[in-house]
């Protein structure tokens, strides 16, 4: 499990909650079925129309890869590389076979099992990264399904209030009761706005995150499969995949840095 995300929704939700209750608010007041079964229902009928069955029942692995951390040590996978490579170097390719079924990551399975087949190495890259897209390409996808959510439940909290302000705009012979009305009319836009903040945008960004990472620690393997594959020296390979690592840690914190300074 990710904390991260937990502690965020937590913090979130719990920073919301006690800056209401802290200005005198009553938490009761906040809790509004009418309000939330729009902006929720709404919020889900809206996404269930934008996209396909074939991308909303994969909403499960979505929520996976937000709320599960996900495990994949870049130094072990060096090292199991460089480790298949010296065995290579000894013993030649097709001692790795077993090594190569048995092992754990399907991606670097694949592309070992192509190098012990005899691939071509230009089609072996071409393959691999073809794979990588379209799983990039997938997890594109997730994020799309939280980010429609988090555009769709803003404005089904105003349609919700809308719907509050009618119900009050129509009781007007009753003075005393407009206030609390009111109040529970804004009750939706604040469902609407809060969901959307607190929890379909960030979740939308954490699958971004671990999707970047992902593909990095991919492009990693790739880079030693093909090493592997050319009988390059294990230390070197060792020396080019850690050097290849640290390279795409720098660009990615060059790239927050600007992002940073933007905003």
């Amino acid at each position: 499990m990710d904390l991260t995300t937990i502690i965020g929704l937590i913090v979130g939700l719990f920073a919301l909650i006690m800056g209401y209750i802290w200005d005198g608010g009553h938490l009761s007041a906040l809790f509004v079925p009418s309000a939330l079964l729009i902006v929720v229902g709404g919020t889900v009928g809206a996404v269930i129309v934008s996209f396909p069955w074939s991308k909303l029942k994969e909403l499960p692995k979505a929520m996976g890869m937000a709320f599960k951390e996900q495990k994949q040590e870049a130094g072990v996978i060096i090292d199991d590389i460089v480790e298949m490579a010296t065995i290579a170097r000894r013993e030649g390719v097709l001692a790795l076979e077993q090594r190569a079924v048995e092992y754990h990551d399907p991606f670097l399975k694949d592309g070992l099992m192509m190098v012990i087949d005899g691939t071509d190495p230009e089609l072996t890259r071409q393959i691999l990264e073809l794979e990588m897209d379209a799983l990039e390409a997938r997890h594109e996808g997730y994020a799309k399904i939280f980010e429609s959510a988090g555009g769709f439940a803003p404005t089904m909290g105003i349609v919700g209030t809308v719907m509050g302000l009618i119900h009050v705009l129509g009781s007007l012979s009753d003075p005393d009761s407009l206030g609390p009305a009111i109040a529970v009319a804004f009750a939706a836009t604040l469902y609407g706005v809060a969901t959307a903040n607190v929890a379909y945008l960030p979740i939308a960004n954490k699958i971004k995150v671990r999707s970047k990472e992902q593909i990095s620690t991919m492009e990693l393997m790739l880079e030693g499969i093909l090493a592997l594959q050319a009988g390059e020296n294990p230390q070197l390979i060792r020396k080019k995949l850690t050097s290849f690592l640290h390279q795409k840690k720098n660009s990615k914190a060059e790239v927050g840095g600007e992002f940073g300074e933007e905003r």
